[in-house]
């Protein structure tokens, strides 16, 4: 069953994959996506290198001159999709976004070079990768924490990569309707609408995109404009690790001062994460950082912070979280709490889970020692793709496949579960 596995998922990457770069799934998701590529790579990488890396190459290749990556990159014209780049308008050579998404490259950069066949060529490659990568983490805390709090905000669901969360809710009402162009969607055309994001969310979503616009895109005015800027923890933890993982590798090959900055980013940033806890909630919290209160949600943001170096003790407490999920819900991690009246095991990140926070959540628990805790979650995904094949995301109480079909992070995260489970 293994192999059967692990092949249907070079498979369906294999579909995906225009060379260069990958995309999600076809139709759907037509273009580059940033941290879907990124984590994409980490599969890719058990079975052809050389492919692996470029795929993280190709992405930074569109780094904006200020440090930030879009989260998408326009490759190549497809009417299939919107807001495509006539809507984002950024005036890039390559048309990209303007916004960014959650920055795993620098673990994912660490997992490709601690695992390279071919040290010497990775290490060309690292050595290449390493101050672009550092540039984007600087250009979150100069753009996305302009108090120097420690921690960065989004200022757009989409950048979180989690669009329509309840985390959002309340924050988002205060994004107005009024002067949204009119557009028609087409990612209802390509998925079950009753598994996307509603029409009232989208038009908030467009607004914010022709907000960003009418400020040229300057990064050093976007934060403090935006009617909607959420401190998130699971968003701040993969910039954590991230950090963190550069740090080591940059120790490694000698580059003392990227280092050097790094370990004073995690220094602050964890110190930081211990105002976003919830005793009552035993998780972290997302914070509202437009009124300055914790947003009352228990989404797998609060869950996916133990993929930074958090406290032993917030680690245990989330690893009890989720042992309490697992009795409310028959496949883990559930994107909301179940228990939740807004709860919506079908639509999107209103409680399906999703292997690739499954992974991440997995990964630093076990940094941890909380094996078992993690074992589970592990074994929960691989159910989920022998029932129900490889889906974008899945129903968590009856494991039903949800929104897109043969999607590609979900068939990379399969290869890296079913290799590190060999070892």
């Amino acid at each position: 069953m293994a192999e059967a596995l692990f092949e249907r998922a070079k498979e369906i990457i294999g579909k995906n994959d225009l060379g260069t770069y990958t995309v999600p799934t076809h139709g759907l998701y037509p273009f580059q996506w940033n941290w879907d590529s990124c984590l994409t790579a980490i599969g890719l990488a058990h079975y052809d290198e050389e492919r692996a890396w470029t795929e993280i190459e190709t992405l930074f290749a569109h780094q904006w001159d200020d440090g930030m990556v879009p989260h998408i990159v326009f490759h190549k014209e497809d009417e299939g999709y919107f807001p495509g780049p006539d809507v984002w308008a950024t005036g890039q050579p390559i048309p990209t976004s303007g916004i960014t998404q959650p920055p795993v490259a620098g673990f994912a950069v660490r997992r490709l070079y601690e695992r390279a066949r071919d040290p010497a060529r990775a290490l060309v490659r690292l050595r290449a990768l390493l101050p672009k990568i550092h540039a984007w983490h600087e250009w979150f805390y100069r753009c996305r924490d302009p108090q120097a709090t420690g921690l960065v905000a989004v200022i757009h669901p989409w950048e979180t990569g989690r669009d329509n969360s309840i985390d959002w809710d309340e924050a988002f009402d205060r994004v107005p309707t009024e002067g949204v162009l009119p557009f028609t969607r087409r990612d209802t055309q390509h998925a079950n609408p009753d598994h996307r994001p509603t029409q009232a969310q989208y038009e908030r979503y467009i607004w914010l995109i022709q907000l960003f616009r009418s400020l040229n895109w300057d990064n050093s005015q976007l934060h403090d404009n935006s009617p909607f800027r959420v401190v998130d923890p699971g968003f701040n933890a993969i910039l954590l690790r991230s950090c963190a993982d550069l740090a080591a590798l940059a120790e490694e090959v000698g580059e003392t001062e990227i280092a050097s900055a790094a370990r004073a980013r995690i220094a602050t940033g964890i110190d930081a994460l211990e105002t976003l806890w919830s005793e009552e909630f035993g998780q972290y919290l997302c914070l509202d950082r437009v009124t300055g209160d914790l947003i009352e949600s228990a989404s797998v943001a609060g869950l996916l912070a133990v993929f930074a170096d958090i406290p032993d003790s917030r680690c245990r407490a989330v690893a009890g979280r989720i042992a309490w999920l697992k009795e409310h819900a028959a496949y883990l991690v559930p994107s909301h709490d179940p228990t939740d009246p807004r709860f919506d095991g079908a639509r999107y990140w209103r409680g399906p889970s999703w292997l690739i926070v499954n992974y991440m959540i997995a990964d630093g628990l076990r940094q941890k020692g909380l094996d078992r805790t993690a074992d589970k979650i592990v074994q929960d995904s691989i159910s989920l793709i022998e029932q129900s094949g490889f889906a974008e995301y899945y129903d968590p109480i009856s494991g039903a496949p949800c929104g897109g079909t043969s999607f590609t992070w979900t068939a990379a995260m399969v290869i890296e579960f079913l290799a590190l489970e060999s070892r």
